[in-house]
């Protein structure tokens, strides 16, 4: 890795198989892979591959067929409000204002921490003067950030992002992804995210894990030895970008 990483998620032998109507699916094949402290992590790979199963297996939405998940050296049995999962599909409540939304998930804090916990997080995601605002009043790309503000409010020690950025414009998606590496930095939170977008896995991670076709192997983890913020057009980005694009077999083609 680019810096030394306590290990935070530790995958050992991986598998799932789905099972339906007499049919089996292999979808995730002895996967063992582990994710530092404070981590920035890209799983990568074609869609359908199964990146987000192996991401709901590690946020412990999804039991493996074999192997198991491992976090600060307990097995994932299931959820936990320590780790947070930001969909691809918007998860705001539209009947709550953005303050109600950031402020969900925070009943047990006193009033005026909750109110301090809100405040703080709508300035760091960029919110302030829309604290009254609805969803649908938002933008696509601020509302990506309350999800994200929403996610970071509860104090979680891991977020899951699973493709957040896939239903937005090609602009908003660039803003949006500086804005994640700023509120990363800020907050060091560990980060894995799944992309299928090459680009955007090497702009943003310490690592990233380069995924099969299904059932999914790992086929390369690659270390992205470059500082923040990314220069896309240095000659070592486009190596590393090159490079990828060379080991899931799309060199040339485009």
């Amino acid at each position: 890795m680019a810096q030394a990483f306590k290990t935070k998620l530790r995958a050992e032998g991986i598998s799932m198989v789905f099972k339906r109507d007499g049919n089996s699916t292999s979808v995730l094949d002895n996967i063992s892979l582990d994710v530092g402290d404070g981590e920035f992590l890209c799983l990568l790979g074609p869609s359908g591959c199964g990146k987000s199963t192996l991401l709901n297996t590690m946020a412990g939405f999804l039991s493996p067929t074999g192997g198991e998940v491992r976090i600060d050296g307990e097995v994932v049995t299931g959820p936990d409000p320590r780790r947070i999962f930001v969909f691809q599909e918007r998860g705001v409540f539209p009947w709550l204002t953005v303050e109600g939304n950031i402020g969900f998930g925070l009943f047990k804090l006193s009033r005026g921490e909750r109110e301090r916990r809100i405040a703080h997080y709508i300035k760091l995601v960029g919110l302030q003067g829309f604290e009254k605002a609805y969803p649908q009043e938002l933008s696509g790309g601020m509302k990506q950030r309350l999800e994200v503000a929403r996610a970071l409010a509860v104090n979680p020690d891991t977020l899951y992002l699973d493709e957040p950025f896939g239903a937005l414009d090609s602009i908003t998606r660039l803003i949006m992804r500086g804005e994640l590496l700023r509120i990363w930095e800020a907050e060091r939170k560990t980060i894995i995210f799944v992309t299928h977008d090459i680009e955007e896995a090497v702009q943003l991670a310490d690592r990233v894990v380069v995924m099969s076709a299904r059932p999914a192997r790992i086929q390369q983890i690659v270390e992205i030895d470059i500082p923040h913020p990314r220069d896309i057009s240095s000659p070592r980005y486009l190596e590393l970008r090159d490079g990828i694009f060379e080991q899931i077999g799309l060199a040339h083609k485009i």
